[in-house]
């Protein structure tokens, strides 16, 4: 699968301006840091980052951070990229961006799975920080935190597409969620999208950041308990799972239906070609550890 084209043109000429024009006193030297499917971003000084969408469909998504990460940073102990500053439609530039301050840090996709201990407990915190009962304005994504029922179709294709491993196993597993009950408490706050490349490390192997919270919303939290396989190998599991805990909204049930999530979430890595060697080694380690579960 590859990256929807952008829809706009963005550049670090542009990015500059924007700045200076609306935010002077953060102005600085500007420079592309990446370029993803919905948004690309800038290093602003040394201190900052500039997020800009890309395409129309992402402009929902930055709105939604814009309006929610400050009173989620409330919530949660680990730093996530709170705007500091949001910018307008300018110089021919139609949506609004974010600045959001710099924070240093490796994706944990990034480390040998061995070296991941120190993320564990932290973790596995800072998704009990933010599983609590979501605002009722809150966002609801269409595909994260769903019934996996609604992601039936999309799931059996890619596990019969040919191109995953362990087939078989795999669709073992995603009947056996499937089966689970349906989440019927009330809506919880979730990441959306938590999975290696979207958590950072610092140096020393510990937590130093939550980011890209464009899936976030309200829903059932079994999709973001996918990081459980998606993150770890099987003891790390087991104290990601024992910190986390099968009280409230992380009951036995949401437990079974987030191997399914990850059962959805890895066979989608395998599918998409940007950035292929990490995406590939999520999903590859995903389905080890899913048909470890057998």
């Amino acid at each position: 699968m590859d990256t929807p084209p952008a829809e706009v043109s963005i550049d670090a000429e542009l990015v500059a301006l924007l700045v200076a024009s609306q935010h002077p006193a953060l102005a600085g030297p500007v420079s592309e840091l990446s370029s993803g499917w919905d948004n690309e971003l800038y290093r602003l000084g040394d201190d900052y980052v500039v997020r800009m969408p890309r395409r129309a469909l992402a402009v929902p998504l930055i709105a939604h951070e814009q309006r929610w990460l400050p009173a989620l940073q409330k919530l949660v102990s680990v730093p996530i990229p709170v705007p500091v500053a949001v910018g307008r439609p300018g110089n021919d530039y139609p949506w609004p961006w974010s600045i959001t301050r710099w924070i240093p840090g490796e994706p944990v996709a990034h480390l040998p799975i061995a070296a991941r201990g120190g993320l564990v407990e932290l973790l596995a915190d800072f998704v009990s920080e933010l599983h609590v009962p979501a605002d009722a304005e809150a966002p609801v994504n269409p595909v994260r935190g769903t019934p996996l029922a609604a992601r039936d179709a999309a799931v059996r294709e890619r596990i019969g597409s040919g191109s995953t491993p362990r087939a078989a196993d795999l669709t073992r597993l995603w009947e056996r969620a499937l089966a689970a009950p349906v989440y019927a408490g009330p809506p919880i706050w979730m990441h959306g999208d938590l999975h290696p490349i979207n958590v950072l490390a610092t140096g020393a192997g510990a937590l130093a950041a939550v980011i890209d919270f464009g899936d976030l919303g309200q829903g059932d939290p079994a999709c973001d308990l996918a990081a459980a396989w998606l993150f770890f190998d099987a003891p790390q599991r087991e104290r990601f799972r024992a910190r986390v805990g099968t009280a409230g909204p992380h009951d036995d049930a949401t437990w079974v239906r987030a191997l399914g999530w990850a059962v959805a979430e890895a066979t989608a890595f395998l599918q998409n070609t940007v950035d292929a060697p990490v995406l590939d080694a999520i999903g590859h380690h995903g389905i080890e550890q899913l048909v470890a579960e057998l």
